[in-house]
């Protein structure tokens, strides 16, 4: 509650949940959906994840915005299904930045950053079939719209 305006918010409410919690966060969600043209003009098809999910030897890490020196947890599972790629990560604190926006739900994009191994170009994009996945990251602005986090647990 607010002081200044005697005002409950929601996202106060769920801001104090996190700071007093100890226990791992994990979310999931989709990094990545098949079929769908995102800001770029690129599409990425069904199955363009398989070789390098096959070819993963370690743990994918979970960034902050891209950004290599913010690590802020690990990618645990990820899998194609017939709407995208599917994540579930573990969030290294609950009581990072990370954490509290989650819970705030002031952001909830997900995104990858990938090298393009095969892909056919469009007018204006590209229609991606092979991608070498790097990283997943919690993002303000995804390059999909529908690429989100759905659950916070």
């Amino acid at each position: 509650m607010s002081r200044a305006s005697g005002i409950r918010h929601p996202a106060a409410t769920a801001h104090s949940r996190v700071t007093q919690s100890t226990a791992p966060l994990s979310i999931a969600g989709y990094a990545a959906l098949f079929d769908r043209e995102d800001r770029a003009g690129d599409i990425i098809l069904p199955g363009a994840f398989a070789r390098s999910l096959a070819e993963a030897a370690d743990p994918f890490p979970l960034l902050w915005e891209h950004r290599p020196e913010k690590r802020i947890g690990t990618v645990g599972w990820l899998g194609e299904d017939n709407r995208g790629l599917r994540i579930i990560a573990r969030l290294d604190s609950s009581r990072s930045r990370a954490a509290h926006a989650l819970y705030d739900r002031t952001v909830t994009g997900l995104s990858f950053g990938y090298r393009a191994r095969a892909f056919q170009p469009l007018p204006g994009g590209r229609l991606l079939e092979d991608i070498e996945l790097i990283e997943v990251s919690l993002v303000t602005y995804p390059l999909q719209n529908g690429a989100r986090v759905h659950l916070v647990h």
